[in-house]
This record gives C-alpha cells, sequence and structure tokens, in this order.
C-alpha cells in the first residue's frame, strides 16, 4: 500500500473483489464503523488506494509523443491490441465507496462530521469515474452498493454526459463539505486537493467537448473552461501555495521529485515512501537499466520545444537542426538539465563523484530522463526509491487556469505573469512575456490548427513542466491530437561515422556511431552499429541521412493511430458477462 496511513489502519480491511454486488467485509460490526469519527476515518482509509500508484506515475507517459522506447505500444501496433487484450473494466473501488455513502447516516456522528467523510467518499468517486470515462467514454453510472440479485446490474453503460455531470457534483459536494484545508504530510485528501483536480477534469471535459466535434458538444465546453479556471483560480486565491524555488533555478524544479518529503509549498498531494517502513517504487531501476523496464526517453522533436534561457525559441537558431548534443542543450530553459543528463551531471558510485554523460546502452535517442532518478547507483539496482512521488503540484493549477483561460479566449498578460511566466521565471528564463506571435515550430510539428499565440504557448509549457507525469497520452486524447504517436522516434544529431564525441565536455570521450567498425577503435568508448542492415534483418537504429543526421529509432516497426484508439475497448469478457455494455466505435 502506498501510504504511510493506511499502514496503521489495523480495525478492519476490506476484500479486494472485482464485482459490484459484492459487500466490503471488515472485521468489526457495521455500528463500530459508522457510529464514530474514528471509524469513519478508518474506513475512508481504504478509498486512497484508487490514487494512481507510483508505478502509474512513472511510467505514465511511456506511450506518448514525445517517448522513444524498446518496443512500441501494443495499443498503436496494427493488429496487436483489441477488446481481447483490453483491460481497466474493475469496479470493487466503487463498491466500497457506495457502501460507505449508503451507511454514513448515524445520527450520532455530527452532520458535519459525517459530511466531511462523505465528501472525501464522493470526491474519491469522481477520482474513479473520471479515470473510467477518459478510458472508455461511457460507461454504467452507479450510485449505491448492488445487492446480488438486483437486476440492474446487468444494465448498458450511460452517457458521459450524464456521469461527467454526476462526477462534477461529486466534486462540488467534496469542495463544500471537507473540512480539512491544510495537510502537513501531503497525503491526505483536503479542500484545495478537491479544488485542483476539479480544474484538472473540467479543463479534461472541456477541451475534448471543444476538440472532438463528433460528440456533437461543443456547445456545453465552455461551461466546463470557465468551471475549471475558476477551481483553479480558488486555489491560487485562497489558500498558500506557491512554486517552489529553493536552490535556484538550476536544482528547484528536480527537487520537487527526488525529495524524500513533500515540498509543501508547491505539493499539493503525494504518494509518501519511506526507507525505516521499507516502503519503496522503482524509478531509478526503471530509468537506468539497460534490461529492465521501456528504456523510455525522449524524442529530440520534444526537446527541441525546451526555449533559450534568453526566452527565444531554441528553433529559431538557423542551426539548430544540426547541432550536436554538448551544443544544442547550452543555455536552454534550466528545466533541461533537470530533466536530462547533460553538462556537468554526476552521479555518486561507491561515495566517488562520478561524470555521467547519457549512456547508450539505456538511451536510443542521447535524451536519458533524470528527472525521478537518485544520484547515488545504489538506487539503481531493484525496488529503493524512497523519494516522494507529486499526485497533484500547483504548477498543475496554474497551467490548468492559464489553459482554460486560453481557449476561453480570456488570458489576460497579468493571468500571464502568474501562471506561464511565473513558470518560465523560476527555470531562469526572465523574459518571458506573453507572446505576439505564433511559433512556427510548435505549429508544423505539434499543433498546425493553432493560431492562437499564447494557448501555443501554454501547451508548450504544459509539456516541458508536467514531462514524465503521466498526464501527455491524455492531454492528446483531448486535444484530438491522437497522430502525433505516430512522429519518428528521433535523436541527437550526429555529425558523421566513426565520430567519438564527448557529450558532457568533461574531456572523455563517450560514444561513435559506425557501419564498419574502426580497426583500432578508441578505449572507453560505446560503439553504435547504424548499418542499414544487423543480424540480418533492418537495423532499428539509423541516422536520418546513412552516415550522418538525426538519429532515427525503431521505423522499421510501424505505429498507427485511428480515430477508435481515443476510447479503449470494453474487455470481450465482460460483454460476455453483460452484452447490454455494446461496444465503443470501430473496436
Amino acid at each position: 500500500m502506498k501510504r504511510i496511513y493506511i499502514l496503521f489502519i489495523i480495525a478492519f480491511s476490506f476484500s479486494s473483489c472485482e464485482k459490484l454486488d459484492q459487500a466490503p467485509r471488515s472485521t468489526v460490526g457495521k455500528e463500530a464503523v459508522f457510529e464514530s469519527e474514528n471509524g469513519l476515518a478508518l474506513y475512508s482509509n481504504s478509498f486512497y488506494d484508487i490514487l494512481p500508484t507510483a508505478s502509474d506515475i512513472l511510467r505514465g507517459d511511456a506511450m506518448s509523443d514525445y517517448i522513444a522506447r524498446k518496443e512500441v505500444p501494443d495499443f498503436i501496433r496494427p493488429g496487436a491490441y483489441g477488446p481481447r487484450q483490453s483491460t481497466g473494466w474493475n469496479w470493487s473501488e466503487l463498491r466500497n465507496i457506495n457502501y460507505f455513502i449508503e451507511n454514513n447516516n448515524n445520527i450520532s456522528v455530527p452532520e458535519e462530521t459525517r459530511n466531511h467523510y462523505t465528501g472525501i467518499a464522493r470526491f474519491f468517486r469522481a477520482w474513479f469515474y473520471f479515470d473510467k470515462v477518459k478510458r472508455f467514454g461511457d460507461v454504467p453510472w452507479i450510485g449505491k452498493s448492488f445487492d446480488v440479485n438486483d437486476p440492474e446490474l446487468f444494465n448498458g453503460r450511460d452517457s458521459r454526459v450524464l456521469v461527467m455531470d454526476s462526477v462534477l457534483r461529486d466534486l462540488d459536494f467534496a469542495i463544500k463539505h471537507i473540512r480539512t484545508t491544510n495537510d502537513g504530510s501531503r497525503s491526505m485528501i483536503t479542500q484545495p486537493v478537491a479544488y485542483a483536480f476539479k480544474s484538472r477534469v473540467c479543463l479534461f471535459e472541456g477541451t475534448l467537448r471543444k476538440y472532438h466535434t463528433s460528440y456533437n458538444l461543443a456547445s456545453t465546453a465552455d461551461e466546463w473552461l470557465t468551471q475549471s479556471a475558476d477551481a483553479a483560480k480558488a486555489v491560487m486565491q485562497d489558500f498558500s501555495y506557491s512554486l517552489h524555488t529553493g536552490g535556484g533555478a538550476s536544482q528547484a524544479y528536480r527537487q520537487l521529485f527526488t525529495s524524500k518529503s513533500p515540498i509543501t509549498s508547491e505539493v499539493l498531494l503525494a504518494n509518501i515512501y519511506d526507507d525505516e517502513l521499507a516502503l519503496y517504487h522503482d524509478a531509478n531501476w526503471y530509468w537506468t537499466s539497460a534490461t529492465y523496464g521501456d528504456r523510455a526517453n525522449f524524442t529530440r522533436s520534444f526537446i527541441n520545444t525546451y526555449l533559450n534561457l534568453d526566452g527565444t525559441p531554441f528553433t529559431s537558431n538557423p542551426q539548430y537542426e544540426t547541432m550536436v548534443f554538448s551544443d544544442e542543450v547550452k543555455n536552454r530553459d534550466a528545466r533541461l538539465s533537470q530533466t536530462i543528463r547533460t553538462k556537468g551531471y554526476t552521479r555518486i558510485n561507491g561515495g566517488n563523484v562520478i561524470a555521467s554523460p547519457p549512456e547508450f546502452s539505456y538511451t536510443y535517442t542521447g535524451y536519458q530522463p533524470i528527472k525521478w532518478t537518485l544520484d547515488d547507483t545504489f538506487y539503481d539496482s531493484g525496488s529503493r526509491n524512497d523519494n516522494i512521488i507529486p499526485v497533484i503540484r500547483y504548477a498543475e493549477v496554474l497551467l490548468n487556469y492559464a489553459e482554460a483561460k486560453a481557449e476561453l479566449g480570456a488570458l489576460t498578460d497579468q493571468d500571464w505573469a502568474q501562471t506561464v511566466g511565473a513558470l518560465r521565471r523560476r527555470a531562469g528564463i526572465m523574459n518571458a512575456p506573453m507572446p505576439a506571435a505564433a511559433d512556427p515550430y510548435l505549429q508544423r510539428e505539434f499543433f498546425p490548427e493553432i493560431s492562437n499565440p499564447a494557448l501555443l504557448e501554454v501547451r508548450r509549457e504544459r509539456g516541458i513542466e508536467l514531462a514524465l507525469e503521466g498526464f501527455r497520452f491524455y492531454d492528446l486524447v483531448r486535444w484530438n491530437k491522437g497522430k502525433l504517436l505516430e512522429k519518428t522516434w528521433n535523436g541527437m544529431y550526429v555529425p558523421g561515422l566513426n565520430i567519438p564525441l564527448d557529450l558532457n565536455e568533461d574531456g572523455v570521450l563517450d560514444v561513435a556511431f559506425y557501419k564498419s567498425m574502426p580497426s583500432t577503435p578508441v578505449a572507453g568508448v560505446t560503439y553504435i552499429n547504424v548499418s542499414d542492415n544487423a543480424n540480418g534483418r533492418p537495423n532499428p537504429l539509423v541516422l536520418s541521412q546513412g552516415d550522418k543526421g538525426e538519429i532515427i529509432w525503431l521505423n522499421t516497426i510501424p505505429r498507427i493511430w485511428e480515430d477508435k484508439f481515443y476510447l479503449y475497448p470494453i474487455p470481450e469478457s465482460e460483454r460476455l458477462i453483460n452484452p447490454a455494455l455494446g461496444q465503443n466505435p470501430g473496436w
């Protein structure tokens, strides 16, 4: 279990059933749970497993436009994914929540107290349903705990309109009745957390309705966007959060993700890990191992979106396409050097500080992530990480506000300065006014249909600030930009064959690319074969111009996006049980 608090739930434990007709079982009677605030608090702790785990967040962007990885995800590989492979139709948490809401009516507990805990339950029901709607679209709205003989168990699905309206009502109830406004541990649900999550939900729904015209819901998009902006503004105005700036521009951003305790100025909600309690996750193992995990690394198309430190687009440099790695990472947005390995990045190995350029035993593109990893190699083998995992940050709230206002055509210079401008100043970009002209690179490579300069920049900022935090896939979904998942997985520029490169300018040569291995290879250099064929088959790693150019990874396997992919298929096994569920379009 991912929360320290849940370790102390000894009064009762709940079964992990998947069916809607199974009641949660406890080691004590119902009266003992619902007749006191302590019982309500203990029960409500069981809801927290609905929140994303460290694994969910760390791997959440593994299928996105800006990540190159070991293998093409089955979901976008032709013929590899369908109803038989689909998962996610699990309803056990909902049964647990509804049972609590139905039974939290003991008048011996003050009404304000009961409403507080019902508010927490309804917050989690909203989270549960938001996840389901994102994945499947129409789903059954279930507001009660079912009896085994209830015929409604075999109803069909309800419309996303009904379900999302119900989600919004749950969140509004939670905001109104949750009494806690501050939790020092940052591991519990509070009123500002509910506001922040509402801003996330409403931004998703508003932009999805705007850009997916096939739903015929565009006329309601602005209502959701306004609700998103209002909820974000409440966090900004009514609570004491701020962007973390400790350590200065060169350290503040990454500290949020490597800290052993939540940085409470910015983190609203986090998963807590702790060495003393043997609570760990596997960030280092996942992001450094040549054999474990996805070997996920960034594409050059995305790295190009990081601005220069003076606030100008990197791609405004006429030579940007042919700049080698050691040059292209200089004088950029300070978040770049806190997100990938660049010059000056070091690690600790056996107590010794060692220079640590990108390692081509892990990376395919040269852009190796460090955002979540601890710098001591001790953490690289197995699940050893005890750094916290932010689930909701103030930075996201600012971006939600900026995007909602930009989509509404109401983003002011003051709004910009408080949101995108503030995030860029934290990253060392002091000249960050709201733009007057659209960046042609962003339009050409990502969003040709967007002409609003401010909206383009908000999307740039969201990609950079929230990179590897699990947002990107569903950002592409709501923007109707799934086709970006077909983009070439490109890497750093290689100026020629058999030219050893010093990636971090420490005087030690690191990597060279060859079609014919040199007779006298340079000691310590990693040599990468970029021949057209390797081991009797097409080489998955080549250069874009044959003997020079960008690294191109895994173009040998097709990636295809179809409109049906905006929703996952209903699992085949579930439709056999309940044919009334139907199937999503195209599946």
